[in-house]
This record gives C-alpha cells, sequence and structure tokens, in this order.
C-alpha cells in the first residue's frame, strides 16, 4: 500500500535503493474517472511526491512514468517535450501535478513522458493489445480509433531504454518516452495484422465521435529527438512485433 508513508519509508530505509523507477497510478483515464477525484490525486501525486521526498532524504535517484496525455494534443504533431501542457483528463491531471511535485522536490529525476504501451503484461492483467491479439487470432473483430494519434512504444522495449538511462546516469531530464511512428490504434493494428500475418478485416474503425463522453485528445504523437541524442535506439512497430511474436505471448 503505497499510500502507507510509514510503511514505505521503513521499507526504503531498509532496502537503500540506488534508483527507483515510480510506475505505479491509477493509470486508466477510465477507470480514473469513476473514482472520486481525491482517491486518484492520492495515489498519482501524494504518493509520488513523498517518493520524491524519500529520494532526496537518502540521494537516490527517481524515474517517474508521466504520460504523453499531459500535451495539449491539438497543436500539430510529433511534439517536443516543451509544448504546450494541457491535460484534459484527470488521469492526466494528476500525471503532470506528479512531475511537478517532483521537481519542486530535488533534481535527481527523470521524467519520462510516456506513449500508449503495447506488447506482453508480466502479470496477470490482459492489456488492449493482448486483447486485440487474443481476438484477432480467434477470429473476432476488434474496435480501433482511426482519428487519435500517438507514437507506441513496445513494453520491452521500454524496459530496455529505462535500464539504458539508468546505465547512462542522466538526471534533471523530462523526456518524451515513445516510439518512432506516428499511428491511429487502427493503424497500429493493421501493422500487427500484417506483421503477425492476422486478418486486417477483423479491424473495424470507430470514431473519438463515437465516445462523447470520452476524455481524449486527437494528437499527442511525441518527438522523441532528446531521447535519442542519448544514444538510445527504439525499435521500429514492426520491429517489435516480431520481437514479441519470436518471444512471448499473452500465455
Amino acid at each position: 500500500d503505497l499510500t502507507n508513508f510509514d510503511l514505505l519509508t521503513k521499507l526504503f530505509e531498509s532496502f537503500n535503493p540506488n534508483v527507483v523507477v515510480h510506475a505505479a497510478a491509477i493509470s486508466n483515464p477510465n477507470a480514473a474517472m469513476q473514482l472520486p477525484a481525491k482517491d486518484v490525486y492520492a495515489i498519482n501525486v501524494k504518493v509520488t511526491e513523498h517518493l520524491a521526498k524519500l529520494c532526496e532524504k537518502l540521494s537516490v535517484k527517481l524515474i517517474y512514468l508521466s504520460t504523453d496525455l499531459v500535451y495539449a494534443g491539438y497543436r500539430g504533431s510529433m511534439l517536443k517535450e516543451d509544448a504546450k501542457l494541457i491535460p484534459i483528463s484527470l488521469y492526466a491531471e494528476t500525471k503532470l501535478l506528479g512531475e511537478i511535485k517532483i521537481k519542486n522536490v530535488f533534481d535527481n529525476y527523470i521524467i519520462l513522458r510516456t506513449a500508449l504501451l503495447y506488447g506482453i503484461s508480466g502479470t496477470q492483467t490482459i492489456n488492449h493489445f493482448q486483447e486485440m491479439h487474443e481476438r484477432l487470432k480467434s477470429g473476432k473483430l476488434v474496435s480501433l480509433f482511426t482519428d487519435q494519434y500517438r507514437t507506441p512504444l513496445a513494453l520491452h522495449d521500454a524496459a530496455r531504454i529505462i535500464r539504458e538511462i539508468i546505465q547512462k546516469d542522466l538526471k534533471t531530464e523530462t523526456l518524451n518516452f515513445g516510439g518512432l511512428e506516428r499511428v491511429s490504434r487502427f493503424e497500429l493494428g493493421e501493422i500487427v495484422c500484417d506483421t503477425a500475418k492476422l486478418d486486417k478485416n477483423l479491424l473495424q474503425k470507430i470514431s473519438l465521435n463515437d465516445l462523447p463522453n470520452y476524455p481524449a485528445v486527437t494528437d499527442v504523437s511525441m518527438n522523441t529527438d532528446r531521447l535519442q541524442s542519448f544514444g538510445i535506439k527504439q525499435q521500429t512497430i514492426e520491429e517489435a512485433i516480431i520481437h514479441i511474436m519470436k518471444y512471448g505471448t499473452h500465455k
């Protein structure tokens, strides 16, 4: 329970880490909408602030996974880190507040504005990519947005890049953390079908306009030149799908 600050502090002091990767959050925008705002704030903001203070106290580097959804989402594509920040969902708002809390505490941090992630979950939870892949393999229809653009990043590639960031000992950086290609979810589905030899006719196009109460941005695709300037390279979507098909399934 990350909200148990006494227990968390004792864990830190006993473990004495060199680096903490903070990926815990109420991370589903729809789920966040269903919860009291104070509960989302407690996890996404207060816990983050407490972790930052613990890291500052014990001279620990903090790597914080924020989100691409902090960007305005309507001011062009392939956004750089200095683009306008206008989070439109409670989830995105609390993640941006988490960034601010960290910066107010200390400077030994890396903030990663994380794109849509896809791949094989390391838990029992079936994520969107795995659900899509399973439905396609079973010959079932899959509905995907055609009008929201992001720069998706494979989970295994994200883990590798975080390891490289740790090894390079970067600090005081806010980085776009995404893939190389600007695609819609529908286009991502097409690449999956082409690469994994699945039936593209099972893909159905839907629009954000079909979900009027869904707090969605239209384009938060990100420019990752800053990340690459440190000698870090991402896989293409096709390369990542080949890796996923070769080394892992949701089972």
